[in-house]
Parts: structure tokens; C-alpha cells; sequence
């Protein structure tokens, strides 16, 4: 993902209550007229743009409501029906600021900052896996072995910390505003300690 261009302004498809992390994926259905201008102006050019967190109950005011940190997307697939109506999945890339919001499209349409992750040092990385996977195994122990086998291949598949953390995110974590607060979260260390904590309460 990391030879991907990332464009400096993107469309956005503000939703509340709705975080996607980098590597995880999300199905939409794209109905709005000015999301559906959106996505063919995406399919277009480079079939990226970003979902946004609606913090208030205005998206035509991305400004004052939407969160200042979402992510941007790649579409994977992408179906329209006979109504114009779609339905896509979009792969995250990477976590980005939104710094400025324009006025130029029919729909929500910023100029956008990658936000890098802080990496671990070398003897704090497979630590961290392993605290993970740990925290994992314990809240999954109750169910079936098949269940923690996929998510345990998902981590493999996944490799490093920072890559992870989020993909444990994308699964665990359902509540918006903690969802929020991990896509803020820059620095792994903290989102390795937030869900190792979430995880273990789990599995009490």
C-alpha cells in the first residue's frame, strides 16, 4: 500500500458514527446524488476517497461536523444498478488529516495530510505481537477454536504492530467514539495498550 499516490484532495463520504481503519475493510451502499457524482468522479481518476466520521448532524457542513482525522480508501469492487444506485468495498490505506475543506464539489472535498504512524523500536515490536496475541487468545478462548485461528492467520498475514493494531481495531472495537479515539491514536504503543486492556476485560 505504501507505493499507492495519495492524492492532496479528496472526496469524502461523511457518515455518523462510522470509522474505517487502514487495512480494514468496509461494504457501502452509495445512493446520495452527490456521493454517487463522488464515486464516478473516484472510478475516473484514482479510484480512492476517504470516509469521515459525522460528529454532528450536518454533513453539508463538513467543517463544524465532521472529526478531523478519517481514512482514504481504495475501491476494490464496485456495482451500480439499473437506478444508479452502488454498492462498493472499500479497502483502507492510510489514516489522514483533513486540513482544509473546499467548496469547488457537490459533495464533501478536502485537501488531505497522511498521518504516519510512530514506529516501536526493534526490542518493544515483538513484545507488543506478543501481548496482542495473548490478549487475543484470552478473549476468544470461549469460542470456537476456528474463530481464533482465522484472527491469529489475520495477524500473521498482517505482520508488523502498527498493522496489527489496526486490523484487532477493524474486529473488536465497535463503539464510535473509541473507534475514533484509536484512529487519532498515532502512536502504536498507546493503541497496543488500549486494546490489549479493552481485550482482557473481554475476556473476564
Amino acid at each position: 500500500m505504501n507505493s499507492l499516490e495519495i492524492p492532496e484532495k479528496c472526496g469524502v463520504m461523511l457518515l455518523p458514527d462510522t470509522v474505517l481503519f487502514p487495512h480494514g475493510g468496509m461494504p457501502l451502499h452509495i445512493f446520495e446524488p452527490r456521493y454517487r457524482k463522488m464515486l464516478e468522479e473516484a472510478l475516473e481518476g484514482d479510484c480512492m476517497f476517504c470516509v469521515g466520521n459525522l460528529l454532528g448532524d450536518d454533513s453539508h457542513d463538513p467543517e463544524r461536523g465532521a472529526a478531523p482525522v478519517g481514512t482514504i480508501g481504495l475501491i476494490r469492487a464496485s456495482r451500480e444498478s439499473e437506478e444508479g444506485t452502488s454498492n462498493l468495498l472499500l479497502h483502507g490505506i492510510f489514516r489522514v488529516y483533513f486540513e482544509e475543506w473546499h467548496d469547488e464539489k457537490p459533495y464533501p472535498y478536502a485537501s488531505i495530510r497522511p498521518v504516519l504512524d510512530t514506529t516501536l523500536p526493534a526490542h518493544e515490536e515483538k513484545e507488543s505481537l506478543d501481548r496482542l496475541r495473548r490478549a487475543i487468545n484470552r478473549a476468544l478462548s470461549s469460542f470456537p477454536s476456528e474463530v481464533n485461528e482465522q484472527m491469529n492467520a489475520t495477524l500473521d498475514k498482517a505482520g508488523d504492530s502498527a498493522t496489527c493494531s489496526d486490523a484487532v481495531a477493524q474486529q473488536f472495537i465497535h463503539d464510535p467514539n473509541d473507534r475514533q479515539r484509536l484512529l487519532e491514536t498515532p502512536e502504536v504503543r498507546k493503541r497496543i495498550d488500549f486494546l490489549v486492556r479493552f481485550l482482557e476485560k473481554a475476556g473476564q
